[in-house]
């Protein structure tokens, strides 16, 4: 009951943003990206490959908000903004230029609460759907139908062949031709078969994000020819597998924070890991407590030392998160806890030797950490940097 008032409260003010700003997005075409994992790499990858091909495109991430080549940032833990902050940036980004496309990363907590109300979206991508925000949603079939509402506004819906998801939305299009599907599988509209790609970003995970964005971009008219050769200048955007140290032992940074992102970094980078796989990593605070005994259990699958650490505890004990993360990790396997997370990475880099893989995951790109006293300035980037300085360790 009082998220439904607290929805009728974010629903007024869309309405009012976009009355003030006279409905922006109508001078756009607009392509929201949603799904559990990917959405900002996939946002990210059809930003680059439109933007290579010569189109006028802006974008808004939880990394941060590109607008007419100008970068903004969004705020602590900020994915798709408020509805005045983001009537906003559309304004700006439909200044000039047509046709002009934005991108759009767009969560269920945003759809749910009707922060993208009277944007027409041109396209609606479905990454995948796993089992997240269950704090907020209770239900997967909550979580799903809330990210099937994009998909249903949206001229044309884009969604993952292969995940778990398509059985309950391959009927969501009236029409067949406004439902465009992406996959590994031969059975997809767009697959490696029909339409093969050379790509250095690393991940079987990313290939799926690449074929979204193939999928798009070929849907907005962009000739086959010109996306196989943006792809191959595709990057990732910051911290998604970013190895930031790479000497006797490698330091790498990912935002990965569900059990699905955990499973695919560590499944991608474990084959090639000479010696050890060191993993730091922790759970939010106040959010989904369900995942983290998944979160730990696929960390032991594939971890030789796990440090659990903080990552947003707000309110909640760090100790108890960490019990929970516990409960699912391997009773044989070794595992350090220390809340304070400089030292948790501190400790990481002392333990490594040559040969061995530092992952830090859960923090990625974000500027700050919420350790119960509200939002203190934290960089994992900068982390590092001072743990390698202190240490003597060349970057």
């Amino acid at each position: 009951m009082w998220q439904d008032t607290k929805n009728v409260y974010h629903l007024s003010m869309a309405i009012l943003a976009n009355l003030l700003y006279r409905f922006p997005s109508r001078n756009l075409k607009i392509i929201g990206v949603t799904g559990t994992d990917g959405k900002t790499t996939t946002s990210s990858l059809i930003y680059q490959i439109l933007k290579y091909t010569g189109h006028d495109v802006s974008m808004i991430t939880s990394v941060g908000a590109i607008i007419n080549n100008n970068e903004y940032p969004l705020g602590f833990h900020v994915t798709t903004p408020s509805p005045f902050k983001l009537q906003r940036f559309i304004k700006n980004a439909a200044i000039s230029g047509n046709p002009k496309y934005l991108v759009l990363e767009v969560t269920s907590h945003s759809i749910d609460q009707h922060r993208i109300w009277g944007i027409p979206f041109e396209i609606g991508v479905l990454t995948n759907i796993t089992n997240e925000h269950l704090d907020y949603h209770k239900t997967y079939e909550n979580y799903l139908k809330t990210k099937a509402k994009l998909l249903k506004r949206a001229k044309i819906a884009v969604i993952n062949r292969d995940d778990q998801s398509y059985e309950h939305l391959k009927n969501i299009k009236e029409k067949r031709e406004n439902l465009i599907t992406y996959g590994f599988s031969r059975e997809s509209d767009v697959n490696p078969y029909n339409f093969n790609f050379k790509s250095v970003i690393d991940g079987e995970f990313n290939k799926y994000n690449i074929l979204a964005a193939i999928t798009v971009c070929k849907k907005l008219g962009v000739e086959d020819s010109r996306i196989k050769e943006a792809i191959g200048h595709l990057s990732l955007p910051v911290a998604r597998m970013d190895t930031v140290y790479n000497g006797d032992f490698k330091i790498m940074i990912d935002f990965a924070h569900t059990p699905n992102a955990l499973e695919q970094i560590l499944s991608s980078v474990r084959p090639g890991v000479k010696g050890r796989l060191i993993h730091v990593f922790g759970s939010a605070g106040e959010r989904d407590a369900f995942k983290r005994a998944q979160m730990g259990n696929i960390s032991s699958k594939y971890s030789d030392l796990i440090i659990l650490t903080s990552e947003d505890p707000r309110s909640e004990n760090p100790e108890k998160i960490m019990d929970q993360i516990g409960e699912g990790i391997n009773k044989n396997k070794k595992v350090i806890r220390i809340k304070d997370r400089l030292k948790a990475i501190e400790t990481a880099v002392s333990e490594a030797k040559n040969g061995d893989f530092v992952l830090l995951t859960g923090k990625g790109h974000e500027k700050s950490m919420n350790m119960g006293n509200g939002e203190e300035p934290w960089s994992e980037y900068e982390a590092v940097e001072k743990v390698l300085g202190d240490a003597g360790i060349g970057s």
